[in-house]
């Protein structure tokens, strides 16, 4: 049995926006929380100990990421050459450069031949010797149209037909790497795509440069023991049959409040010839709340934010308030409370929203189709307007008057618009 630990879409250096900077280090909070859940991934690839450890891609949020930000990745990751335990670094999207070709955040590891390390950046047969046995892994990099296509053949074609052309083209590249495998060996096939049948995250708003998506029928071959997948963020089982596993261990950390609800983690599996088992592992991360509440009725918005606020545990977590609110409730708003309300959160944000007053729906009894008495339609109307209810009797005594003035023909003709 080889144990192995998959992991994917790191992401580090991303939602800067949602830290603030440590004054000891001079380092993002968010960078540090990224750190330290790499970590406890590589805590556990040490100590459990596992044979193999597969990243399906996307390190940063980009090919070219500062300095500092690197050296934080490979710190962690050269914990795994001292322990002389293999390493698959998969190239995602986010890894390869504007034009679509190459790793370059990850190819540097190869340059200086970092033992033990594989970058895979090209759909190809890796035979890597374990501590306990051999493992076949095929990378499959992120592949765009221009991989494998050139302009002139999807020249006329339809996104379909083009998806269909590239899918035909891939699969006789992938028939030529099984062709080749040891029918005895485990295999293990790491790729960073987008399946037809996956549940889409951040990924959608994150992605670079355009991919395409494969069918899950070219992934579940009997000649895989094991199908590690990278790219989408939110952890998934596409194989239920597990005969072989089709998983997405998702990203290790949030990336933003889209991935609020979502279990962060990795995947330790134990991998055998034809009976290979998974277990998904969550981990620790920092915690993202929204808080939304409506206060364009409410007889004391300022209590009402208050309010909902308590409700959360908002304790070291990153959190969004935001509330909607009438235009002439501005004014009663304390910004100052609501920041010693907020003041326990990691960081948070304060989003008032206005309610547009041309959007408020008509009172259907008001409908020109109706027919109503005058002084009925008036009531009626401040009955709907919580905002008039003090000057309400004001208005109908008003009302009263001008009807009995002779005005009523003015009155149906201003009520009727």
């Amino acid at each position: 049995m080889i144990k192995i630990l998959h992991l994917s879409d790191i992401h580090m250096g991303s939602g800067f926006s949602h830290g603030r900077i440590n004054p000891a280090t001079g380092l993002n909070t968010r960078l540090e929380d990224f750190v330290q859940t790499l970590s406890l991934c590589i805590d556990r690839a040490l100590t459990d100990p596992v044979d193999l450890v597969i990243f399906g891609g996307d390190a940063f949020p980009d090919a070219t990421p500062p300095p500092y930000i690197q050296e934080a990745f490979a710190s962690q990751f050269r914990r795994l050459v001292d322990a002389n335990i293999p390493t698959v670094l998969l190239v995602g999207n986010h890894d390869q450069h504007s034009q679509g070709l190459g790793g370059a955040s990850l190819n540097i590891y190869r340059t200086l031949g970092v033992p033990g390390f594989v970058v895979g950046d090209t759909l190809t047969t890796h035979h890597i010797q374990t501590r306990n046995g051999k493992v076949q892994v095929i990378t499959l990099p992120w592949l765009t149209r221009s991989t494998l296509m050139t302009r002139q053949e999807t020249e006329g074609l339809s996104l379909s037909e083009v998806n269909e052309l590239l899918t035909q083209r891939l699969q006789v590249v992938i028939e030529g790497e099984i062709r080749r495998l040891d029918p005895d060996a485990p295999t293990v096939l790491l790729a960073h795509l987008m399946a037809d049948n996956a549940t889409l995250g951040a990924e959608r708003l994150l992605a670079v440069g355009k991919g395409f998506t494969l069918p899950l029928s070219l992934l579940t071959r009997p000649c895989f023991d094991y199908v590690a997948l990278g790219h989408v963020h939110k952890h998934q089982n596409l194989n239920k049959l597990n005969n072989p596993p089709v998983i997405y261990p998702g990203s290790i950390e949030r990336v933003d409040f889209s991935e609020e609800k979502e279990d962060k983690g990795y995947v330790m599996i134990e991998l055998e010839r034809g009976n290979t088992t998974w277990e998904f592992c969550p981990l620790p991360v920092r915690s993202f709340r929204t808080i939304e509440v409506d206060i364009s009725k409410a007889e004391d918005p300022q209590g009402a934010i208050l309010k909902a606020i308590a409700k959360y545990d908002i304790q070291d977590a990153v959190v969004r308030l935001i509330y909607k609110l009438r235009s002439e409730q501005l004014d009663v708003i304390e910004n100052a409370a609501l920041h010693t309300a907020l003041q326990s959160a990691h960081t948070y944000t304060i989003q008032p929203e206005l309610l547009s007053q041309l959007a408020r729906p008509r009172v259907p009894e008001l409908s020109a189709s109706n027919s109503i008495d005058p002084m009925e339609a008036l009531k009626t109307y401040l009955n709907n307007r919580e905002d008039l209810k003090e000057i309400a009797a004001t208005m109908l005594e008003a009302a009263e008057k001008l009807l009995s003035d002779d005005v009523e023909i003015w009155l149906e003709a201003a009520t009727s618009d």
